[in-house]
């Protein structure tokens, strides 16, 4: 019998809104994290705007950052990117416009510490391949590098790891690339924005 609370979306409300800190509820456990790093967002947004470019392009999708995603009431996280096929998206959003079905793509970016890692590599990678997530990204910008999961028969698998001179493909996304250097801050201006 577990000693700790169990929580719900509606626990969410009552718990103090302090700035910097995220909250999440994975089966029915508390995640609690602080606001991601520079170079954390930096990589997100990098991603996000290829991810968007693409998607305006090909019209095939929409690619978010950090949306409310809540699978049931004890299952209410905020991934750091989605992308959802076009077709979906409308049946997929509720009245408050948080998701209520598995994107096709999701993707974290790690942030520092054990707990951290844990909740995106075990509790996150069960739960998105429990709800039927398509494909599933674990970015680290520490070792510069980025595991693929894909749905396979039951769950996702592991398809691959890439590393800092690699691409980013995905069969979700034909005709997507993404050269994985260009994902890491590195404190250096690469050209003006949108450029």
């Amino acid at each position: 019998m577990s000693v700790f609370p169990k929580y719900t979306s509606s626990d969410l409300e009552g718990l103090p809104d302090v700035e910097g800190t995220r909250y999440e509820i994975i089966g029915g456990d508390l995640f609690v994290s602080k606001q991601p790093s520079w170079e954390h967002q930096f990589t997100s947004t990098e991603l996000l705007r290829a991810l968007q470019n693409w998607s305006h392009e090909s019209g095939l999708g929409w690619a978010n950052q950090a949306p409310g995603l809540i699978f049931a009431e004890d299952d209410d996280v905020a991934p750091d990117l989605i992308w959802m096929r076009s077709d979906r998206i409308n049946d997929a959003l509720d009245d408050a416009g948080h998701l209520r079905a598995a994107p096709d793509l999701v993707v974290e970016i790690l942030s520092p510490g054990t707990t951290n890692e844990r909740r995106d590599r075990e509790f996150k990678l069960k739960l998105y391949s429990r709800q039927g997530v398509q494909e599933y990204w674990i970015v680290d910008s520490r070792l510069r590098s980025v595991q693929v999961y894909r749905r396979g028969t039951l769950a996702l698998e592991l398809t691959c790891t890439l590393l800092d001179d690699d691409t980013l493909r995905s069969p979700l996304l034909p005709g997507f690339s993404c050269p994985l250097e260009a994902l890491w801050w590195t404190g250096k201006r690469r050209g003006r924005p949108g450029s």
